[in-house]
């Protein structure tokens, strides 16, 4: 028997799938796009049915990590207008950003804002983060905007947001296992 059998299963409103059978893989599921099909592989034993609930539990996981990467700096402007009226509310009229955008110059901080022109840069290399650190580093940003250094009145507006513990130890750890050296005091 072949270690690899290959099947072509076309889904209605949904791309090409490929699904590829392997004698060697016993538990794992990946997928990939291959252009326009979605190659998913799985294990040879497998039934039609957990075939069919792997599909599509994988194209639904192609489909969120496509749509992370479809942030653009509407997007980020949309979010920083979120974070303001949830938890900025009381500081938006005199301190919204004029603009909030991706840049890819960043390598030794996460977010950046100048709050004399009121702009906000987000380093794109935290575009595939989850959304919940994503708001974190957002709000720190809008944050600046009311206090411009990291003092008591400062950290209080950036424990409004509930997730900010969480959102921190998420980046140090990033920082560290990747060796870098990317601190926000």
């Amino acid at each position: 028997m072949p270690a690899l059998a290959r099947t072509l299963v076309s889904v209605p409103r949904r791309p090409d799938v490929e699904v590829r059978r392997s004698q060697r893989r016993r538990r794992t599921v990946s997928a990939y796009r291959d252009g326009e099909r979605v190659v998913v592989l799985i294990p040879a034993q497998f039934s039609g049915a957990e075939e069919r609930e792997w599909v599509d539990r994988m194209l639904a996981r192609l489909d969120a990590r496509e749509q992370r990467s479809r942030r653009t700096d509407t997007y980020l402007a949309e979010r920083a207008q979120r974070l303001i009226d949830r938890h900025l509310s009381d500081q938006r009229a005199a301190h919204a950003p004029i603009s909030v955008r991706w840049v890819t110059n960043q390598h030794g901080r996460w977010g950046s804002c100048t709050p004399a022109d009121r702009t906000i840069r987000i380093s794109a290399r935290i575009m595939d983060f989850p959304e919940w650190v994503l708001d974190y580093v957002l709000l720190h940003e809008l944050a600046h905007l009311v206090v411009p250094f990291h003092n008591a009145r400062f950290w209080s507006l950036v424990a409004r947001y509930p997730k900010a513990e969480r959102a921190r130890g998420y980046l140090e750890g990033v920082s560290a296992a990747a060796g870098l050296g990317i601190s926000e005091d």
